[in-house]
Parts: structure tokens; sequence; C-alpha cells
């Protein structure tokens, strides 16, 4: 028998119930804001963009949830996912209890436990791990505040390995390029200064899609004061509709087409010359290494007309420095990502908007001390140096590294602990891996609101309450103004579900690490931090907001000498350290793989009423998008004989289908290419609204592409062709 076979969590050890639907019904009800409502503050936990705002309840119901007006994340205003918070709290098919894999009848089942078992199982099982492998055998990978209970806990432990998916399946290169160049990363929300932008650059970078809730609001302030914005994309994209400029460029060939507009400032003299001279390194080595690639050079890899090349780069000379190439933010594309945003940084940097208006800002967030507690040991080894010593400029945990170190009865990794990210849906092509994974591992514990694919791996499933029945840490992150938001529970928590705080302090405890959890609830440390900076727990939860006066200036001041965190102390446009650890200083340009033959290019996207896979199942927005579809030229479906509204399913080269998928034909995608919308094809059967529906893209990624800098996994170099409808299994 399998150590750990595949679960599924049967419906059974939920509620029972039909799957509701939220809007309308026969059924008379009161109408909404007749009773009593009373309003209580929160932070949206929908996405990481974390907007500050309002939930309204009647008669102890949630009736809506609203944006905060003093917060700079949204500026009162939430997002179509933002409003459909509710819909999480509100989901019947929630976990609801703790679960135990357990063995007996000639399988494997989920068992329901009581919290005091789950916790003492767990126990057990790390010092079982720590008296056969090592304390410092247990990684951790994460995403969402709290994570950091968990992180503390396994710390306290002996184990400081971690990973963020959002690192290596998302932001990793870009803010490893901008480090690498500016000796700072852009930070989350992004520094973007979009509202004072006369030429906004959208290089892939979906704004109005993705509905970064700030972000959106920028950008139409800048369209409305007579922008001029410049988007690049194989798809002609919301933000190509509002565009001056759309440039449907070839599937990975965005450094060539970055290296051509290079080209054209350095050549036609229109970099700003006293910021260069000022605050940057190495303009002599870029000026030299991009002779070769003129705009001529540039159409036959991008496919792109020279005459436009050069009139979008005049654009953005024209208004620098309130001109910005946007970083984007999803940009683990082609396996040359950090090239790529290293190549968007220089640009930039040439233009002079770093710290400058319409540019990039300085942030700023408030100086809130830790609570005091004890520091946790050193790990027993150095794991960084063992599971990815070939990127010795990364920081931090790259997930698929830790994965492939967890498969094999020699693997580094003995445990997981998985919080709030369901791996099979993050990491492309890697469910055989993970699942490779869970025979090895000696404990596996998912922690989630939700019963996702990972759940299926784990021993142990620990149900976490949603953001609208708990306290979190406060919301402390890198603005324009230094603000805090308080997330507070509007409801006990539903069901046995409980916070990731109380999680972590009792698994702790049982380790005989309560000392560093020692609080008996979270208000403590929550009133505690904020008394400390002049305000306190009760003015936050009648306020929910509070800005903070900046100490220091927003934008460069005109002719002052900065030193940046490099180590020339400059914008490095040569890279110093990319060459002393053997890449290359200047980007370089690789032509990208071409499809085969009746193979077209996978891209992937977002919408803006789903946060990829985490809110397919959610009732409220699934009504607003129940299933995704797949984007097709009419010149490949007259080829591939499929008609607009069929279903058919997608087949990459190695023989992988997906679920059935609705085809729309539409000019707004090129002809060597397919779109797609990520986050569907869920399989657990607990999830009864998105099971089934719609494709992964993710199961359908045969081509990942590893960035030789970051380890980020390059999801956009896999291929997929149509099988015809009368074909579809």
């Amino acid at each position: 028998m399998n150590r750990r076979e595949f679960l599924k969590i049967s419906a059974a050890l939920g509620a029972a119930g039909a799957v509701p639907t939220l809007l309308g019904g026969c059924a008379s009800k009161p109408l909404p804001g007749t009773g009593r409502v009373t309003t209580s503050p929160t932070v949206c936990n929908m996405c990481f963009w974390q907007c500050a705002a309002t939930l309204y309840q009647e008669d102890d119901r949630p009736w809506k949830v609203v944006g905060h007006p003093d917060d700079p994340h949204c500026e009162g205003r939430l997002c179509t996912r933002g409003t459909g918070g509710i819909g999480a709290f509100l989901d019947p098919d929630r976990l609801r209890q703790p679960l135990l894999r357990v063995t007996g009848g000639g399988g494997q089942r989920f068992k329901p436990v009581s919290w005091d078992e789950a916790f003492d199982f767990v126990a057990d099982k790390m010092e079982a791990i720590g008296e056969k492998h090592g304390r410092d055998r247990i990684a951790l990978f994460s995403h969402g505040d709290g994570g950091s209970h968990f992180s503390r806990m396994l710390q306290a432990f002996g184990s400081h390995a971690y990973a963020h998916p959002s690192f290596a399946q998302c932001r990793g290169p870009r803010e490893t390029a901008f480090g690498l160049t500016y000796g700072e990363g852009v930070g989350s929300p992004d520094r973007t200064d979009m509202a004072n932008s006369r030429c906004i650059v959208l290089i892939g970078s979906h704004i109005g899609e993705n509905l970064h809730n700030s972000q959106v609001q920028t950008l139409t302030r800048a369209l409305d004061q007579g922008a001029t914005l410049i988007t690049v994309d194989p798809r002609f994209s919301v933000a190509a509709s509002k565009s001056r400029h759309w440039l449907p460029i070839k599937p990975g060939t965005d450094i060539a087409l970055l290296l051509a507009w290079t080209n054209v400032l350095v050549n036609e003299d229109l970099y700003d010359h006293d910021y260069v001279a000022q605050h940057c390194a190495g303009f002599e080595q870029l000026a030299q290494h991009v002779q070769p690639f003129n705009p001529e050079w540039a159409y036959l890899e991008t496919g792109l007309d020279p005459a436009s090349i050069r009139e979008t780069a005049r654009a953005m000379a024209q208004a620098a420095p309130a001109t910005l190439v946007h970083p984007g933010r999803h940009t683990t594309w082609y396996g040359d990502d950090t090239q790529r945003c290293r190549a968007i940084a220089i640009l930039n940097a040439l233009l002079g908007s770093w710290g400058r208006p319409g540019g990039f800002y300085i942030q700023e967030k408030v100086d809130l001390p830790e609570y005091p507690t004890p520091k946790p040991p050193k790990p027993a080894s150095d794991w960084k140096a063992t599971v990815q010593g070939d990127y010795p400029l990364v920081g931090t945990g790259i997930s698929n590294k830790l994965l492939e170190h967890s498969v094999g009865d020699d693997a580094f990794f003995k445990g997981w602990f998985v919080y709030a990210t369901n791996l099979p849906m993050t990491l492309p092509g890697a469910t055989e891996q993970i699942a490779a994974a869970a025979q090895s591992l000696d404990l596996m514990v998912v922690v989630d609101t939700m019963p996702a694919e990972i759940t299926g791996f784990a021993d142990v499933v620990l149900p976490e309450c949603t953001y609208l029945e708990r306290y979190d840490d406060l919301r402390n992150k890198p603005e324009r103004t230094p603000t805090l938001a308080l997330r507070m529970p509007a409801f006990g928590p539903s069901h046995q579900t409980k916070p990731a705080w109380w999680m972590a302090k009792g698994i702790a405890e049982r380790l005989g690490l309560g000392e560093y959890f020692p609080w008996q609830d979270y208000r403590e440390v929550i009133d505690w931090q904020l008394r400390q900076v002049g305000s306190s727990l009760l003015e936050m939860e009648q306020r929910g907001v509070k800005r903070f006066p900046r100490k220091t200036a927003i934008y460069f001041e005109q002719g002052e000498p900065v030193r940046f965190n490099t180590p020339s102390g400059k914008i490095e446009l040569y890279s110093s350290l990319l060459a002393d650890v053997g890449q290359d200083p200047l980007p370089r340009y690789a032509p990208p793989d071409r499809p085969p033959v009746g193979y077209y290019h996978l891209n992937y996207g977002r919408s803006p009423a789903h946060t990829f896979g985490r809110t397919i199942n959610n009732p409220q927005l699934f009504e607003l998008m129940p299933e995704n579809v797949v984007w097709v030229h009419p010149a490949a479906a007259a080829k591939l004989g499929v008609a607009n509204g069929e279903y058919v399913q997608l087949e990459n080269p190695v023989g992988t289908r997906s679920n059935r998928v609705r085809v729309r034909v539409t000019q707004r995608i090129r002809p060597d290419s397919v779109f797609m919308v990520h986050g569907f094809g869920h399989t657990d059967e607990r999830q009864r609204l998105a099971r089934g529906v719609g494709a992964d893209d993710a199961a359908l990624m045969h081509n990942v592409k590893l960035d030789p800098v970051t380890g980020g996994t390059g999801m956009r170099a896999s291929f997929v062709t149509l099988v015809k409808p009368s074909e579809v299994s």
C-alpha cells in the first residue's frame, strides 16, 4: 500500500445541502438594510493587495463589504473579488473540522478528529523527524498572513526552511532584477506613480484584468489626464483596448523589443543625460552592448514594425521622466525572466523614472516593532546551500527546489507544512512530483479554508477560519502614505475552524515551545504593537485605518546625491553581481522555442472575477464567471475546424489533455497563440461548484523553463492544440 494515497475529502465530512444560489430566489426576504445594521473593520484577503474595508452586518448576518475611504490601497473602492469576500465566509464547501488520514478496511480515508488529537499527531511526527533526521528537515510552503505563525513555530523547533510560491512562480525575477539594478525591489503594492505619469508602458501587465486595486485607479486617472498608454501583448487585452499603441508581439520575444527600445534611446540621444551621469554606472558597456539590436533586427524576432518600435521609444522619451515602463507582477514566463525584468529596469533608468514623479516613488511604512519573543535557535545546517546553492542571488526559498529535495528516501526534507497555497495548481506540471514527495515525506500538514487539491496528499488537514472570522497581523505595507489597517473578526469562527495563530501556538505548546507564543489571545500582540506607535486596539477597532506622517521625501530632490544599495552605490546598468556569479551582466536575447506544426503558444492570464484558482468555488464569484474559455484566432479556428461556443479539449505535445473548455473565436489573439484564464479545472469533489469546470492550464505546461538566476518557473513556453468537438472524451 502507498504510504500516502491521494484522498478526496468527501462531502459527507461537511454539511449536507444544495449549493446556494446567491443572486435571488422566490422566497420572501426582508429588504436589505431594513434590519439592525452594525459594522466592523477588516482587511480583504481575496488577493495579496489587502485592501482595508468595512463589513456591514444586518441582524448578525453579512450584508456587504465596502472599501475604506482612508486606505491608499483602495481609496474607498473594492474590486469585484473584494466585494465577493462574503462568499468565502458563506461557502458551504469550506473545511469544517480537523481531518486525520487513517488506514483500515483495505484503504485510507480522512477521519474527523479533535484539535487535541490533530496537534498530538503533528507534534509526535515532528519529534520523530527531529530525532531521526534532524529538526531542520521540515519545510513551510506559505501564501498569506497566517504563514508567519507557522514560520515562527518551525523556527522555534529548529527549521528555517520556507518558500512562498509567489516568488518562483510570480514576482521573483522582477524583485531580483530591480534589486540588482537599483538595490531594492518594486515592493508590494507596487511603487508605481501612474497617477502622475504622462506615458505608461505595459509589457505583459494585465492591469484591468488582474484588478490590483490602486493600480487600476491610478492608471485610469492617468488616462483621464491624457497619458499615452503603450501595451505590448500577443492578445488585445482590456489594457490594449485603452491604448494609443498596441504591439501584438510574438510570444517569448520581449527582450528583443526591450533591447531595440534601448538602442533607439541611446543612438538617438533620447535618454536622460543628467540622471544617467549622476545616478548610473555601466552606461558605456550598455551603449556598446545594444548596438546590434536596432528595430530592423527586432522586427525579425518580434514581428513588430520597426517604425512602431521607434515611434513608441520616442513617445517614452518625450514624456520622460514621467514615463513608467511597468515592471508587471506575474513575471515567470520564458526562462529568461530575470534578464527581461532587468531590461525593463534599465529602460526606466535611461528615462530617469526611478524616484521621480510619474515613475517610481519612494515607499515608506510604519516603524512597527515586533512583539518581544525569544530568538529562535540557529538551524543545524544551511538549507539554502543544500537545496538551492545554484541560485546564490536569491535570499528566499524557491518552491520548486524545495519540492525537488523532498522526493526520495534520501531527500533533505522529511516534513511539510502547506499554508493557504494549492501546490498542484500553483507549481506548473508538478502534480506527479508532488505525489512522489507525498510518498517520501513522513509528515504533511495542510492548512486551508477550502478542500483544495493539495489536501488530498495530507496526513492532517487543519481548517482555518475565513478572514471575516479572525484577527491577523496589522497590515503594514510600504506605500505612498505609511498606513496601518486592522483585520478584526466580524463573526466567531464557524464550525470547528480556527485562526492560524491559534493552531501554531497549540502545536508549539505540545513541543515544549510555548515561550515563543506567550500570548493567550492575539489581541494582546496587536494592542501592544499599536501602543508603541501611539494608538491602541480599541482605537483601530473603531477606525480600521490610521495614516501616519512620512519621515522621508517621496521623490528624489533635484540634484540630491543618492546612494543605492548596490556594490557601486549607483544604479547598475551593468550588474557586477551577475558577472560575479557567472551570469550575463547585461540582458541578452535568445530566440524562444517555436510550437510544433499544428500547435499554438499557450498564454494564460487573470480575470477580474477570480484570484487564480483560490476563488473559483466562491458562490458569489462563480456566478460571475463559472468557467474559463480558450481564445482562438479565426484563422486557427478554421484550420482546426472548431466554431465559436463549441467545447473542445486542449492537448499538449506529450499527450496530456484538459477538461473540456469552450472556444471563443476572436481576432483579439495572434494566430499562433491561444489564451485562457488560469485557475479552473479543479478535481476535488468537495468543491462542488468548481470541480471539473473549465480547463487547468498548469497541468498542460510540459515545457517549463527555469530561470538561471532565480529558479523561477517559466510557464509560457508550452504549446497546445485543440481536439475537435467530435473527439472530445
